[in-house]
């Protein structure tokens, strides 16, 4: 049977704007982007989104060390990030994607935050989104 996976990820989503100029602006890589609202018409606006991600965990799945690791990554950023939000109009979040094993014997992951975590949401603006889906079908 599959094991619980998860990851945890940082994105900056908006409407017509280039993850190019994030890049940029912030000095760091992202790990995914999508740039289809930097190119679509103020008509039909599509969103964007510059988005940061730890690698995905199989087995037991540490919500608190995921996030924490990231947020690591991120707090010297903190005032860059919440300019680029101004100057962009973008909105910052934090998720945690994770597909639970349907296996009755493997345990749930915890999902919780801790205090650095929170601490660099609120600093930020950012929002929390927790994304959960079954390894399998029931």
């Amino acid at each position: 049977m599959a094991s619980n996976k998860g990851r945890a990820y940082f994105a900056l989503l908006g409407y017509h704007f280039n993850p190019d100029d994030v890049t940029r602006l912030l000095g760091v890589e992202p790990t995914t982007v999508n740039a289809a609202g930097a190119y679509s018409g103020l008509d039909k606006p599509v969103i964007s989104s510059w988005e940061l991600s730890t690698e995905t965990v199989a087995g037991e799945v540490d919500v608190f060390a995921l996030t924490d690791s990231l947020v690591k990554q991120l707090e010297p950023l903190k005032e860059k990030i919440v300019g680029v939000c101004k100057s962009h109009n973008l909105s910052p979040r934090l998720g945690v994607a994770l597909t639970l094993s349907i296996d009755k014997g493997a345990a749930s992951p915890e999902v919780g935050f801790g205090a650095r975590t929170i601490r660099f949401l609120a600093d930020t603006g950012s929002f929390i989104e927790v994304d959960n889906k079954l390894s399998g079908r029931v």
